[in-house]
């Protein structure tokens, strides 16, 4: 039996913080299943098809067995349901995303009781980082290579010419 996880997000760009959650989840399930949820609610920097690329790309070297790159809309429940997840891989960075992920937790657990949230923090190295730290940075023209592998840190440049 396959013990998979959904490891969802925006992705926008994915960090070196987003992979080392990766890095570590692949050694705890089969397969670790990075989706980019796709939110009518935000205005991302990157399109969709932009992130999956970023992502394949910074994943390369690790064990495509174990990574399903993919993206959703709708529901997360909906979408763990669908691909027969078992779990829900989500990074904590601060104690305030702990008060907003233990929220969303315990709602897709009475949404779709048979899965669990698994919590992982980040290396210390990353334990501050976010995508939108790394994009204001980018924004500014701040140097973003210690936050981002290089071909996003090209991207982000790109963006803002």
């Amino acid at each position: 039996m396959c013990v998979k996880a959904v490891y969802p997000g925006s992705f926008d760009p994915i960090t070196y913080g987003h992979i080392d959650i990766i890095e570590r989840g692949i050694n705890l399930f089969d397969k670790v299943v990075v989706a980019i949820l796709i939110n009518p609610k935000k205005q991302p920097l990157f399109t969709v098809e932009e992130r999956l690329e970023m992502i394949r790309e910074s994943l390369k070297t690790f064990p495509q067995e174990k990574i399903e790159i993919s993206s959703f809309s709708g529901l997360l429940v909906d979408y763990v349901k669908k691909i027969n997840a078992k779990a829900i891989l989500r990074g904590i960075r601060a104690i305030s995303d702990f008060e907003y992920e233990f929220q969303m937790a315990l709602t897709n657990r009475r949404l779709l009781k048979d899965v669990d949230t698994v919590f992982m923090m980040p290396d210390e190295r990353y334990s501050y980082l976010s995508a939108n730290l790394v994009r204001e940075i980018a924004l500014f023209g701040g140097d973003v290579s210690h936050f981002v592998p290089e071909h996003v840190a090209e991207k982000l440049k790109e963006k803002f010419k």
